[in-house]
């Protein structure tokens, strides 16, 4: 999503405004963020595609929305459950232990699995959830499907504008020439 607002871009990690009501917390209650999602700037380098959540071993992992499970199994040593959304969205979550099966409509809400211990650099005590979320190929910050994303703000700049100079300072002993200019000298041209 893009806006511009006074001179500024603003790049949200939020997906569209009709999805917020649709989803909820995978684990009860209000989850503690242990890692947020920090996205790769191109899609081959490493990153965070997803958020981990707080948890205990063997805590129920519920579904974040309406959907249909389209994978639950083991994924590379640990268990995986994928679940595709009307919306287009596809939400994931890990390490679980599967209690659903590819193929099963689910509700927001249902139980979907159990949390496995082991997430790679949790540093929660007991375990933490690892709940990504995606539309295509594009990465989507889980949390905007709660209407929590963040939102960052960058300088606006078209790509044919070369970028502003930033102001250089006067030296206090020169700034009685600042007025000034000699016969004969030239001005450097300005953009």
């Amino acid at each position: 999503m893009r806006l511009l607002l006074t001179g500024l871009l603003i790049l949200s990690t939020a997906a569209p405004p009709s999805s917020p009501a649709r989803f909820g917390w995978p684990l009860p209650g209000t989850p503690t963020v242990v890692r947020r999602f920090d996205p790769p700037p191109e899609p081959w380098l490493p990153g965070h595609r997803g958020v981990d959540l707080a948890g205990s071993i063997g805590e129920i992992v519920r579904a974040a929305g309406d959907g249909q499970v389209v994978f639950a199994g083991p994924l590379a040593g640990r268990g995986v459950i994928s679940v595709a959304h009307p919306d287009g969205v596809r939400t994931t979550y890990e390490p679980v232990t599967p209690t659903t099966t590819a193929g099963q409509t689910i509700r927001r809400g249902e139980p979907i699995g159990r949390l496995d211990p082991g997430h790679p650099g949790c540093s929660a005590d007991e375990a933490c959830l690892h709940w990504g979320a995606r539309r295509g190929e594009t990465y989507l910050d889980p949390l905007s499907l709660l209407g929590l994303g963040r939102v960052r703000l960058k300088p606006l700049r078209s790509a044919a504008a070369p970028a502003a100079r930033p102001p250089v300072a006067a030296h206090p002993r020169r700034s009685h020439r600042r007025g000034r200019r000699r016969v004969g000298a030239r001005r450097p041209p300005t953009d």
